[in-house]
């Protein structure tokens, strides 16, 4: 059925070896996974995926996912053999500092390298994204004779990533949303670092995603070209639900000494058994090349890929005759146009009345979806308290690909990486949502999202102690200060509606990173002086007479409005007091010495900064002689703002804290 000659042995040897010697230069790295899965890989880059190495963007194209980034070597040498942007320098320079080919793939780096992936489990929910991403837009963009939006999401896993608990989420609700164009390609060889998978690891990984509806393929020899043909093939017929092929693999094939072994895995072979691998694989070529007979094969794919690609634009240029104001669309969605003019918009910004923050964003949130059409995104099943339903814009599932409302379920892990893969996939903008305790679980992905810079918005809510009755497990102390140490990360915490306003036009408007916003459970005042100027991270929201203040006042979120109605109760006392709104440390850093000067004049030692959360992080902005009220402990279960009195958030003791600051200045 499949035909397949000396040639395709030839370039599966080809990575192999490009993979083992690369390793070796460097000393360092991970061959097994390379020599055991290149049949695998090869076929399915050669024989079924669609791309085009000339163009590692086009919009249609398969997307392929090394979720065992581990083996990247194996996606450097392909991406090498099959004509990307990836030199035999750069083979040579693995894991260089300033090189293409680090030691796990990275996004925006490396030509053809969809997702950064290395940390296990990870890339499979990238891939989940992915294919959530392609049947939300093919829903939206096809029509009759036009399939512009047609192509599979395809990931390599390992034992490791299916070990991890954050795969077997994703899984879990790609089998519910039967997302029939996500193939996963198992490499099923029994080993990990620490020996072989029965130490820890006897599950049947089949009955498993039957039951969380995938179809279940079975290779049993990784090196038969032809089954793996067949399964593939089986695979991409199968639309109704994903599919993992489990393809038996033998890590480090090709290294006698060492295949089939846990020393395989993760360090070089040695000098006598690359000798010994080239000798059973009949290697006989120089290091780091690549037979001639193999570029000329490679050549003919290449030529091949841009007759797809033509064929795609020629549909495409009917597509948008036909179909002018979709195409337009289409335009603007792949586009990446953050809405600016949000900025000059008065409805957008227009509160009338005190609201908890949570409100105010799901307010803003059906105010965007209106104006940028492609935001999706959704909640860790805490959707009506997180406020983020999308009204009267549907749900996606299995029966409607149209709706803009993601239920991820309980699967906060999961969440967060599933809306890095939709990001990378191209065509939306994605928020995810959870209480702000459970960032905790989401921590890996939104390190992930700050390090591929995706302007990912993270909505968190019941950002305090008022949670008050569920009680500790509920109620963050130190996520802010672990938020806020994430390079890359905005942080922002409105103190009111005007704010939230403030934070979630910098989110849709960022192009460089993710925001977190920071969202109270309980109602927020609404201030005549909030606003746009929260966008600087910190700005003087009430003044007081004196030109040089005898104390600043500073806070973030719901304690604004003690230290607003401190100042009040200073004033009395003869104490004249600034107060700064301080939504975001990471904004109010980026401004001007000019700027930070005029907000925190350093003439003015006597500071006091309240936030109902961990200390950490605010001593750079009070010094040595100012003071923090904190909650440096952790919660209790009570009424919200009996929880307030017991841990000192009162304006009382923001007043007595402020007078004792300024006596002992």
């Amino acid at each position: 059925m499949y035909e397949f000659s000396n040639i395709d042995k030839l370039t599966i040897n080809t990575i192999r070896m490009l993979s083992a010697e690369a390793i070796e230069k460097a000393k360092s790295g991970h061959p097994g996974l390379p020599m055991g899965t290149a049949p695998m890989a090869y076929t399915l880059w050669s024989r079924f995926m669609k791309h085009n190495p000339l163009n590692s963007k086009w919009i249609d194209r398969d997307r392929f996912v090394l979720s065992a980034g581990h083996g990247s070597m194996l996606m450097y040498s392909m991406l090498h053999i099959f004509g990307y942007d990836v030199s035999i320098e750069d083979i040579k320079n693995f894991r260089q500092l300033g090189s293409k080919t680090p030691g796990h793939p990275e996004y925006g780096h490396t030509d053809g390298v969809e997702t950064t992936t290395g940390p296990l489990g990870q890339g499979i929910c990238n891939a989940v994204g992915m294919a959530i991403a392609e049947s939300y837009l093919s829903e939206k963009f096809n029509r009759p004779g036009y399939k512009v939006v047609n192509h599979y999401t395809y990931t390599i896993v390992g034992d490791g990533c299916l070990m991890e608990g954050i795969s077997s989420e994703a899984s879990s609700l790609a089998g519910t949303l039967k997302l029939g164009k996500l193939i996963a390609l198992y490499d099923s060889n029994n080993i990990s670092i620490e020996g072989n998978t029965d130490i820890a690891f006897r599950e049947d990984v089949a009955m498993r995603y039957e039951a969380y509806g995938w179809q279940v393929l079975r290779v049993n020899d990784g090196s038969d070209l032809e089954l793996i043909s067949i399964a593939i093939e089986a695979a991409k017929r199968e639309l109704s639900k994903p599919t993992l092929i489990i393809v038996k693999n033998i890590i480090g094939f090709g290294c006698p000494a060492k295949q089939g072994k846990a020393s395989a895995h993760g360090e070089p072979l040695g000098e006598d058994n690359l000798k010994a691998a080239k000798e059973f694989l009949q290697w006989n070529y120089e290091a780091f090349t690549v037979p001639e007979e193999v570029k000329a094969h490679m050549e003919k794919f290449k030529k091949e890929a841009c007759k797809k690609e033509a064929e795609w634009n020629k549909l495409f240029e009917g597509y948008a005759k036909d179909y002018p104001q979709l195409a337009e669309e289409w335009k603007a969605w792949f586009g990446d146009n953050a809405s600016e003019s949000l900025l000059e918009d008065r409805d957008f910004w227009s509160f009338q009345k005190p609201l908890a923050t949570r409100d105010a964003s799901g307010i803003l949130i059906n105010r965007l979806v209106d104006i940028i059409p492609n935001l999706i995104g959704g909640s860790a099943d805490l959707a009506p308290s997180n406020k983020t339903y999308m009204k009267e814009k549907g749900d996606f599932s299995a029966e409607d690909r149209k709706g803009k409302n993601l239920h991820f379920g309980v699967r906060e892990h999961a969440m967060a990486a599933i809306a890095n893969g939709i990001y990378v996939h191209g065509g939306l903008r994605v928020f995810v949502s959870t209480f702000f305790v459970f960032s905790d679980y989401m921590k890996a992905s939104m390190r992930l999202s700050a390090l591929m810079k995706l302007p990912i918005t993270y909505v968190l809510t019941h950002d305090s102690i008022g949670v008050g009755e569920d009680g500790p497990t509920h109620e963050p102390i130190e996520q802010l200060a672990a938020l806020r140490s994430i390079p890359n990360m905005v942080v922002f915490r409105p103190a009111d509606a005007k704010e939230t306003a403030a934070g979630w036009y910098f989110a849709v408007t960022k192009k460089d990173g993710p925001v977190s916003l920071i969202l109270s459970r309980q109602t927020l005042p609404l201030y005549n002086e909030a606003g746009k100027e929260a966008m600087k991270g910190a700005y003087i929201l009430k003044n007081c007479e004196k030109e040089i203040p005898d104390i600043i006042l500073m806070a973030s979120g719901s304690e604004v409005e003690l230290v607003y109605k401190a100042s009040e109760v200073l004033k009395v006392k003869g104490i004249e007091a600034r107060v700064v709104s301080f939504p975001s440390f990471e904004l109010f850093e980026k401004q001007t010495e000019e700027y930070k000067e005029s907000i925190l004049p350093k003439a003015v030692r006597a500071r006091v900064a309240v936030e109902a959360a961990s200390s950490f992080g605010w001593h750079r902005y009070v010094g040595l002689d100012g003071s923090v009220i904190s909650i440096d402990s952790f919660g209790a279960s009570g009424k919200a703002q009996t929880l307030f009195e017991k841990f000192g958030f009162t304006v009382d003791n923001v007043v007595k804290t402020a007078e004792n600051v300024v006596k002992l200045r």
